[in-house]
């Protein structure tokens, strides 16, 4: 095999701390299975981690990366129920920023012929995190009224569709009118444009001041106290994500106002959960099959090109899915 790479952080900081190094791709352990990726997802979640924000699971040299697809190249001891050339996809934390890798074979799905290989690296953290939103952190029901955070983000934009494939009115924020057009256009039957107008006094005026069942809120500290007061008594406030900080001015007795809930998920407690894994990817790769979500590639980079995606990911000069081609 030849040019095997991988792009390396090794330590904390900016863009600039991700290096290519060249790599021998491993031997799978028992367990394991090698793929050849053939596409990366890319996700603020790879920000988080590169900056540090997030606690780096080794001393040093990170591959970033928590979604990818690929094809079973090898398998280690074991491993039942995959052959080599499946095409496969997974959502783990790390390790995606590389040509070759190893993936422990529970944590693999098959990808259908009806779905693409960018599709799948593009919709595995991000389409699976909505799933568990709509289903576990709030189950929605047809009629609900929702708010949607960074409508025009990677999660906001398959928030959208696949609550209105539900019956649930989704009210989205976005900052300008390029972004606002792009979250109606993905199934939000109001966007608030957040740079010019309040947020919480347009949800009050968009629902009658009833206020919305519940909030998916992935921005954090700057929206997580506006994202309680457009909740209706009893609502469910869903802290998912920090893009601008930790929201850490949240205490618990402001759940008081309204004897509201307050869940903060995390996807990998779910992904490494194998049942749920087999009822959640099948029904999200259906979703995209059939239409009713469309997974919309905005940008698209080589491997190499990995800390220029993180600049324009950080910039917010990105709309939709960025996938990184091996």
């Amino acid at each position: 095999m030849t040019d095997a790479f991988a792009i390396v952080a090794p330590a904390p900081g900016g863009p600039e701390v991700m290096t290519r190094r060249d790599i021998t791709p491993p031997e799978p352990g028992p367990g394991e299975v090698r793929i050849r990726q053939t596409a990366v997802g890319v996700n603020y979640l790879d920000v988080y981690f590169r900056t540090g924000l997030y606690p780096w699971p080794v001393e040093r040299d990170l591959i970033l990366g928590s979604e990818g697809a690929g094809v079973v190249e090898a398998l280690g001891e074991g491993v039942t129920g995959l052959a080599v050339g499946d095409r496969v996809a997974y959502t783990i934390p790390n390790g995606a920023y590389a040509t070759h890798r190893l993936v422990p074979a529970a944590m693999l799905v098959k990808v259908p012929v009806t779905i693409s290989d960018e599709q799948a690296a593009a919709a595995m953290l991000k389409g699976l995190t909505v799933h568990y939103l709509i289903h576990d952190s709030y189950s929605v029901r047809e009629g609900d009224t929702v708010l949607v955070h960074a409508a025009a983000g990677g999660v906001g934009l398959i928030l959208g569709q696949w609550l209105k494939a539900r019956g649930v009115r989704a009210i989205g924020t976005a900052g300008g009118a390029e972004k606002c057009a792009l979250a109606r256009a993905n199934g939000y039957a109001e966007v608030i444009d957040y740079r010019a107008e309040d947020f919480v006094a347009r949800v009050a005026e968009i629902t009658g001041g009833a206020g919305v069942q519940a909030v998916y809120d992935g921005v954090g500290a700057d929206t997580i106290m506006g994202s309680l007061d457009c909740l209706a008594r009893f609502g469910t406030l869903v802290s998912f994500g920090q893009s601008s900080g930790a929201p850490d001015q949240l205490r618990v007795n402001h759940l008081a106002k309204g004897s509201l809930r307050l869940t903060r998920p995390t996807l990998f407690h779910y992904a490494t959960r194998r049942d749920w894994l087999e009822r959640a990817a099948p029904a999200l790769f259906d979703m995209i099959a059939s239409g009713a979500v469309q997974m919309r590639i905005g940008h698209r980079a080589p491997l190499a090109e990995a800390a220029e995606v993180h600049r324009a990911l950080e910039g917010r000069a990105t709309t939709g899915q960025t996938v990184l081609l091996p």
